[in-house]
């Protein structure tokens, strides 16, 4: 391929290893065997989330000598680095899950301290669990360089044998990781053997990847496509399939056309993108935690963006892809239905997607989006003037209970059951709820309530998994509904309000309800609201004895709860790009 020559005198690399004051910063350089011409090319972060903690992050490693191919055919100079990652799938129902939302800060905060300490002068960055996804576009956003991302790839679903007393049900169908905290609930009443049970966690996650269904990692990894981050189709294919390494070096090649063109994070982060990436989550029938991060990418350029706007816009925006949890299929199965590009074509038919955004290619998205020939498959992807419903898979909800709002996925629930009224059944935590719910101390009609669990109160905003898992499990997904400061994995099937604010340890108004208290959540109208008076709400405010108090008293967590802003604004810790003085790049 012909070299291409870089003018560095305006690039941050410039500042270790240009003139003759930076011989001590290159002969680093050349002991790490890098050449003179590799040394004064542009210098391109390749992070990645690997590790050995869980089938997610598992093939960034290899996936990312892909990517160092393609930036180096393209003349610049790869330097690969590695940020942590804490796996939803394994923290799950322990106090684990509270490392969870503040890792997606840490992320951000060491892939942005990597940068700057090495004044590298483009990423491309590699996630693949829940969190890390957010925080790698975060970092981006905030550093405003030219920047690619690209997924690590789903896990293939499981396939359980017809063998013994394995049930029928879970013997037909696609496995995930979701199927796996079922079966807990299922095993729990007696419906489940262990023997069952035993062959089920064996083969429910056959690969490397991160959860199969329309779960956190997979709805933001087409956020990564629809907001112009990532290039078209390449958060489709599974992470075992050998062909990811053809997306892995057209990223690498791809930023490099992005260093050449000057083309930054936030010329490809809008406010129109990230209502595109809002439209995609809705019609996809996505992850509620979609409601955290998109106000999150946005406060680090300086856009506000909050759940109040995420939420007008799952509101019009049809249900038209019957992925997991809420559907049948998987994420393999969009893939091979065309992906998100098909999703997006069927979106713009509709006057739904705005076409001048810039994306990562150096093309706008309505340039994109005419390169695509396939059309909806009408299994996998409806089309869109047929869709599953008419509204967004996800919806806000507002009321005395929520005056900050609260979200919940309505994707595969009828619309006579997304209206509930029922009394409190109020738990202090998730780990006394989930205790309640392995003794059957609930009743037909309870809407359960879990507090304390929101970013600063929990600490760390855990996710219900465990909980919401067993209740469906027990076949009572339909019969209660659930309501938490905290939030539900994207794996949460069922009746589940999740975001609610404000969050107990800040006043809000689910901090002060007692057993019985009446609760509507009606998903139609987008009410969430408890039958009490201002004058009561307000006498028992008065009478409030503050937040809980938690064990985490020093540490990281701590620290994030010292920092943590509101749950609508994306639970944030810094001021974000309005507050900005300077450039990294102009620096």
């Amino acid at each position: 391929m012909l070299k291409r020559k870089f003018d560095k005198s305006k690039l941050p690399s410039r500042h270790v290893t240009e003139g003759p004051e930076r011989a001590p910063h290159r002969s680093y350089y050349y002991a790490m065997g890098m050449t003179e011409e590799e040394i004064h090319q542009p210098l391109v972060g390749v992070a990645t989330c690997w590790n050995e903690a869980a089938p997610c992050n598992i093939a960034l490693n290899r996936q990312a000598q892909a990517v160092k191919m393609g930036v180096k055919e393209a003349s610049g100079t790869p330097r690969e680095f590695t940020t942590i990652t804490v796996t939803d799938g394994i923290a799950m129902g322990h106090e684990g899950m509270r490392s969870s939302l503040p890792s997606r800060e840490a992320i951000a905060d060491t892939v942005e301290l990597t940068m700057r300490g090495h004044c590298y002068d483009a990423i491309v960055g590699l996630a693949g669990c829940d969190k890390s996804l957010p925080g790698m576009m975060m970092a981006m956003v905030r550093l405003n360089v030219p920047s690619v991302f690209i997924y690590g790839g789903s896990i293939l679903p499981g396939k359980a044998p017809k063998i013994g007393d394995m049930p029928e049900d879970f013997a037909n169908r696609d496995l995930t990781v979701q199927d796996m905290f079922e079966a807990v609930g299922r095993h729990q009443n007696n419906q489940l053997s262990d023997k069952a049970l035993d062959v089920l966690e064996r083969v429910a996650c056959p690969s490397a990847g991160a959860c199969g269904g329309q779960f956190t990692a997979n709805t933001m990894a087409c956020v990564s496509e629809a907001i112009g981050l990532a290039l078209m189709n390449s958060s489709g294919a599974p992470a075992p399939y050998e062909s990811r390494d053809q997306y892995g070096e057209a990223s690498g090649r791809a930023v490099m056309n992005l260093i050449e063109k000057n083309i930054r994070a936030r010329d490809v982060v809008t406010l129109k993108s990230l209502q595109n990436a809002a439209r995609v989550v809705a019609c996809t029938g996505g992850s509620t935690n979609a409601g955290l991060h998109l106000p999150a990418i946005a406060h680090e350029a300086g856009i506000e963006f909050f759940l109040d706007d995420v939420c007008e816009i799952f509101r019009d925006t049809p249900y038209f892809v019957d992925l997991k949890p809420g559907g049948q299929y998987v994420a393999k199965d969009l893939y091979e239905a065309g992906g998100v590009p098909v999703v997006m074509k069927e979106l713009r038919k509709a006057g739904l997607i705005h076409e001048d955004c810039m994306t990562a290619s150096g093309k706008t998205m309505g340039e994109e989006l005419d390169l695509i020939e396939r059309e909806a498959d009408g299994k996998v992807i409806y089309p869109i003037e047929n869709p599953i419903t008419k509204t967004g898979g996800v919806v806000g909800l507002k009321g005395n209970l929520a005056p900050e709002g609260a979200i919940v996925k309505v994707a595969g629930i009828s619309a006579e059951d997304q209206v509930f009224t029922g009394p409190a059944n109020v738990f202090e935590c998730e780990q006394d709820a989930f205790e309640a719910v392995q003794k059957r101390e609930y009743k037909e009609g309870d809407v359960i309530v879990i507090r304390n669990e929101g970013p600063s109160g929990g600490p760390g905003m855990r996710e219900m998994l465990a909980t919401t898992a067993a209740l469906s499990g027990q076949g009572m997904g339909k019969k209660v509904a659930l309501i938490t400061d905290g939030r539900f994995s994207g794996a949460t099937r069922g009746f589940c309000v999740g975001h609610v604010g404000p969050e107990a340890a800040k006043g809000g108004p689910i901090g002060l309800l007692k057993d019985g208290d009446m609760i509507t959540i009606n998903a139609v109208t987008g009410e969430l609201s408890v039958d009490l008076s201002d004058e009561e709400l307000a006498e028992r405010r008065a009478n409030w004895s503050g937040p809980r108090e938690t064990v985490y008293a020093s540490g990281a967590i701590w620290k994030y709860a010292q920092l943590v802003g509101d749950t609508y604004k994306g639970a944030v810790t810094h001021p974000g790009g309005k507050a900005e003085k300077h450039e990294y790049m102009d620096l």
